[in-house]
């Protein structure tokens, strides 16, 4: 699989590490060890005679997407103490903890945090921020980093370094108007979206699919600082769509629904991932959103009845349940596959977990992960899921979101072939 992405080199750190050594009982490399293995155990280890395994995390923990990134976090760290609690990883347990950095969403920053645990770790367990990301994959140190992202944009279909998960934010509003043509008469589609990879990714996506479908399309970007959404209330309103694929964040999602539904818009606002936090409901916007607004996602819902999703629930405990909690705990059965192939072939080393991930086809989740995860030894349109369903805010859900469209592919997605990210197209 012969995969490029553009290298963006925000805040690169220049340096090498020499990568050699392979398992428990090879913990060796030019210096004397492997990076990001000991054969000393976990801080808090729950079996003192496994080795322990050290992987970084970077997300967002105090700034603007923190909503986001500190659930995210949490659902990683106790999927892993979970998993350490039953046995661990062959020889060893999984420690995400040590090597947890906070990049405030900012590329610089993750950059200087990257540089500051690279010498300890042996792959990325979470890194948030598709500029960020890419950068730290620039950084000479990384030519054989696996990195679970907690970004879906369609770039990361074309990395082979980046375990993507889910459906990418373009194939996502792909199925948003499929289904809003099919089911709900569309005539028209605005996107409206933040600049940049994550709302452009999710814009394009919409336009392919509108022009596919000979339906009018209209495209308004949304300025993130903006500290009024008038505007973006009047363009929706101007434009005449009834199909409305919103990619901003939650607070412009209040803002810009609510104000359209009180100027009479009649029509569906479909959001994607980012967009939704349950404490919306409680907000002025809730009726509004209650009756103009979907939730898109190809992740299972909260309540789900499957063994992976009974295990975090009960890891939970009494916390407030969180969609981007369960999101942190899916993405650890990801790189949890891939450890295990490595230690299975002899070589836990970030070469090894390279070489793991490229042959891999399917992950078993517990029920998690949406259809089609998993597949990183096919090309990019082998390995993109596809897949999207949509859930409605409902006071008395478990995180505000009730079930309301099962998952489902659309005709555009399920055609399109990727030739790079979707964003680059805008």
């Amino acid at each position: 699989m012969n995969k490029t992405i553009r290298r963006l080199a925000v805040g690169a750190v220049a340096s090498t590490l020499v990568l050699t050594g392979c398992g428990r009982d090879s913990d060796s490399s030019a210096d004397g060890s492997t990076v990001g293995v000991t054969s000393e155990p976990c801080p808090d280890a729950v079996d003192e005679d496994k080795g322990c395994i050290y992987l970084g995390v970077i997300s967002d923990l105090t700034g603007p997407f923190a909503p986001v990134g500190v659930p995210l976090t949490a659902g990683g760290k106790a999927f892993w103490d979970y998993v350490n609690a039953n046995g661990g990883v062959g020889d060893y347990e999984v420690n995400v903890t040590a090597n947890t950095k906070d990049n405030q969403y900012n590329p610089e920053t993750h950059a200087q945090a990257y540089s500051q645990i690279k010498g300890d770790i042996l792959a990325m367990a979470q890194s948030l921020g598709t500029v960020a990301t890419e950068a730290m994959l620039a950084d000479s140190d990384a030519d054989e980093l696996l990195v679970v992202p907690a970004t879906l944009g369609s770039n990361w279909l074309f990395e082979d370094r980046v375990l993507e998960i889910g459906t990418s934010y373009c194939a996502e509003a792909m199925n948003a108007v499929d289904y809003g043509v099919d089911e709900l008469g569309a005539k028209g589609v605005a996107a409206v979206h933040f600049p940049g990879d994550y709302g452009d990714d999710a814009m394009v996506g919409a336009r392919i699919a509108a022009e596919e479908r000979g339906v009018k399309f209209t495209d308004i970007t949304v300025d993130p600082t903006a500290t009024s959404q008038d505007a973006s209330v009047k363009a929706v309103l101007d434009s005449g769509a009834d199909l409305v694929v919103i990619s901003t964040g939650p607070t412009q999602v209040a803002e810009i629904v609510g104000g359209a539904v009180a100027s009479g818009f009649k029509g569906k606002f479909i959001g994607s991932i980012p967009t939704w936090n349950a404490a919306l409901l409680g907000s002025p916007a809730g009726p509004a959103l209650e009756a103009a607004y979907l939730w898109a996602t190809s992740f299972p819902l909260w309540d789900t009845d499957s063994a992976g999703f009974e295990a975090m629930r009960e890891a939970n405990g009494a916390e407030t349940p969180n969609d981007y909690y369960a999101l942190g705990w899916s993405g650890g059965y990801i790189m949890k596959a891939v450890l295990e192939q490595a230690i299975a072939d002899d070589d836990l080393t970030q070469a090894g977990l390279l070489a793991a991930a490229k042959a891999m086809t399917t992950v078993e989740s517990e029920g998690m992960l949406p259809e089609g995860s998993g597949n990183y030894a096919g090309d990019p349109n082998e390995a993109a899921v596809r897949v999207s369903q949509f859930g409605i805010p409902t006071k008395g859900a478990s995180t505000g979101i009730g079930p309301d469209v099962d998952f489902f592919t659309g005709p555009t997605a399920a055609g399109y072939q990727f030739e790079e990210a979707c964003y680059l197209q805008k």
